[in-house]
Parts: C-alpha cells; sequence; structure tokens
C-alpha cells in the first residue's frame, strides 16, 4: 500500500494492509497517458457538474510534456450526448441532470484549452462513467500494445473511479496520479483514492510518474 493511500486513513490502511490488500501492481512496459473528462463541463466552476481544477491540468500537462520525447500516446475522453432528449444518457441522465451542459450543442463536451493537446493525440468520446463502456478503448491499447495507464481527469469518485476498475479486470496496469485527478467534494476524493490504492489501481505521485516517464526508452 503507497504513503499516499496510508496517509488518507492510517487505521483503515493497517486494517487492510493486514488482511493482504494494497499490493502492488507497478508500471509495465508500455504506457499511455490517459486524461479523463477534462472538458468544460468539468472544469468550469460554475458548470453544475465543474469544479477548479486548474492544478490538475498543470499536473496533466507536465506529464504530457515529459511524455512527448517518449512517443507515449496521449488519450483524452470527454462525454458527449447527441440526442435531443439526452436518451443517450440511458437512466444516468435521472441522477445528474447537469449531464445536459454535456450536449453536442453546448461546449461543455469540448476539452478544455488549456490542456497540451496535439492534432495527433486520440479523443474518446463516450456516455457514461469508465472509458472502457460502450467505447472501442480496449481494441485500441490492445492494437498499440499498452499494458499501463497514467491517469489524470475527474472525477475521482466518478468517471476515474469507473475505468480503474474496468482496466484492471481487462488486464491493464491503472496508475492513478494522485495530484492529477480531481472531484467536486473533497471527501469524495479522498476516500476514492484510498479505494482505487487498497483494490484496484497504484496512486502514485507525479514525482513518481514523471521519473517513470523519463526512464523509457524512446520508441
Amino acid at each position: 500500500m503507497s504513503e499516499l493511500a496510508k496517509s488518507l486513513g492510517s487505521s483503515d490502511a493497517e486494517f487492510f494492509r493486514a488482511r493482504g490488500f494494497g499490493g502492488r501492481l507497478n508500471f509495465g512496459l508500455s504506457p499511455a497517458i490517459l486524461v479523463i473528462d477534462l472538458s468544460k463541463g468539468f472544469t468550469d466552476p460554475a458548470q453544475p457538474l465543474g469544479a477548479d481544477l486548474s492544478a490538475q491540468i498543470a499536473t496533466t500537462n507536465a506529464l504530457i510534456r515529459a511524455a512527448r520525447p517518449k512517443n507515449v500516446p496521449v488519450i483524452f475522453s470527454a462525454v458527449r450526448y447527441e440526442s435531443k432528449n439526452l436518451r443517450d444518457a440511458g437512466l444516468w441522465y435521472q441522477k445528474m441532470r447537469g449531464q445536459s451542459t454535456l450536449h453536442i450543442d453546448g461546449d461543455g463536451h469540448e476539452l478544455d484549452p488549456r490542456l497540451l493537446r496535439e492534432e495527433t493525440d486520440e479523443v474518446l468520446y463516450k456516455k457514461y462513467a469508465s472509458c472502457f463502456f460502450g467505447s472501442d478503448l480496449t481494441s485500441r491499447l490492445v492494437n498499440e500494445g499498452i499494458d499501463t495507464l497514467i491517469i489524470t481527469g475527474t472525477s475521482t469518485s466518478g468517471c476515474v473511479r469507473a475505468t480503474v476498475v474496468d482496466a484492471v479486470q481487462l488486464g491493464f496496469r491503472p496508475m492513478v496520479v494522485a495530484e492529477g485527478v480531481g472531484d467536486r467534494s473533497l471527501a469524495s476524493h479522498q476516500q476514492s483514492l484510498f479505494d482505487i490504492d487498497t483494490k484496484y489501481g497504484d496512486v502514485v505521485s507525479l514525482s513518481a510518474a514523471h521519473a517513470y516517464l523519463s526512464e523509457l526508452a524512446t520508441s
């Protein structure tokens, strides 16, 4: 169990560690950067789904800068709906009416312009929480020989966590950069980081992720 997870709840950390939780997956050999839902609808605090994610965007950009010289793929995801009545949001729309801001007629689904996105970067549009659900992400990763996902984005308790759970179930190594993920609720953010690190992926620091990328051979 990482020191980051321990700091979120030392008593819980010891309880789980004594029972064998919190093993390390560690970085693999072939990574991709997965930036989850840092679109205007989520990064504008004035929006129903939004929060101030300036620090997370800065962390994401730092990772992208480190990834470029190594030719590490960068994948951005965004939630986007196209049906006029948001039928393509299904029952989820009944839980979060703010999803209407992610309709294709508006700009909530557009990636935050502060992100260092290049034309060659992949953009994955999705309807639900996990980047894997109802998408071709698995095929994209398999085709490129990716075994590790370095993850940033939002929200920690929602789309990030759902993606991490699916990633590990599908055989990918989810590495969540603590400084690169955020949530509308600090309590939800902290609990989700603890749960991820305990059961589903590795929560790592920006410095650890940066060091890993720096040590990769240029492909």
